[in-house]
């Protein structure tokens, strides 16, 4: 039937899916290009209990909706040529939220990865996670390893999970086990660099995010990447994550393009 027959065929019986006009929108627009596409770009996805309160559905189905925006966005970085994709998927403070909706974001990751793992596999994806993984349940921990170890040979976009993260957290183990090195004669304290306490954070061997999306409206870090954010360009937008496609992350990454990035310098 071929490309635009198949468009055709939708179009005439009403069978567009989101995703399909998410796809022909990018497909008009001029994806970004240049020596200057941020080799890191971070995400905190928000917005999928507000997505699904106006719709009038409950709260796990903008969770859902939002594992699906996941996909959209990892195979559109993917393919524009970003080297890592970090995604805050559960943070150390969402264990506030009612047990039932901390169930289902629990089995999110087991069912993501069941569906896609495969695909993942195909596209030379590297699955990484940071996050404390003792509060987790052992089915989560189970399938996000399994997926971690799949991929641990391939060489194409990492794929990190912020799963059970928080910065502050982070931080201070970082700075416990520094302490202990002091007090055991292994470290200098006063010959400590940055460096050294980079290698101590759970991105170590990642470069730091060059962007930064938050998606939903809200302006806040949220206790995310605080140490390596440091000099990332922030971009926020109003879209829902289950909104979020890739025409959004490539209006983001040529904002960032757009920007000059000093340092501090002139």
């Amino acid at each position: 039937m071929g490309l635009f027959g198949k468009w055709f065929r939708k179009l005439r019986v009403g069978a567009f899916t989101a995703e399909d006009m998410e796809r022909m929108r990018a497909d008009d627009d001029e994806l970004p290009s240049g020596d200057n596409i941020p080799k890191h770009v971070a995400i905190i996805m928000d917005g999928n209990g507000r997505w699904a309160k106006m719709r009038g559905l409950p709260r796990i189905a903008g969770h859902h909706n939002g594992m699906k925006a996941v996909k959209r966005i990892t195979k559109a970085a993917d393919r524009v040529g970003v080297e890592v994709l970090t995604l805050y998927a559960f943070s150390t403070e969402n264990w506030k939220r009612p047990k039932a909706e901390v169930e289902f974001l629990m089995k999110l990751p087991q069912e993501f990865l069941a569906i896609e793992l495969e695909e993942l596999i195909e596209n030379n994806v590297q699955v990484r996670m940071m996050g404390d993984r003792g509060q987790l349940p052992d089915h989560t921990v189970a399938a996000v390893e399994e997926a971690v170890r799949r991929t641990a040979h391939n060489t194409g976009l990492i794929l990190n999970f912020a799963l059970n993260y928080g910065s502050r957290h982070e931080m201070l183990e970082a700075v416990k086990e520094v302490a202990r090195q002091a007090a055991a004669g292994k470290v200098d304290p006063e010959a400590l660099e940055e460096a050294d306490f980079e290698k101590r954070l759970l991105s170590s061997g990642l470069p730091d995010p060059d962007l930064l999306i938050r998606t939903s409206g809200e302006l806040r870090l949220s206790n995310f990447m605080l140490w390596q954010l440091a000099y990332s360009e922030f971009w926020f937008t109003d879209v829902f994550w289950p909104e979020f496609g890739e025409r959004h992350l490539y209006d983001a990454i040529r904002e960032y393009q757009r920007r000059a990035r000093r340092y501090g310098g002139l």
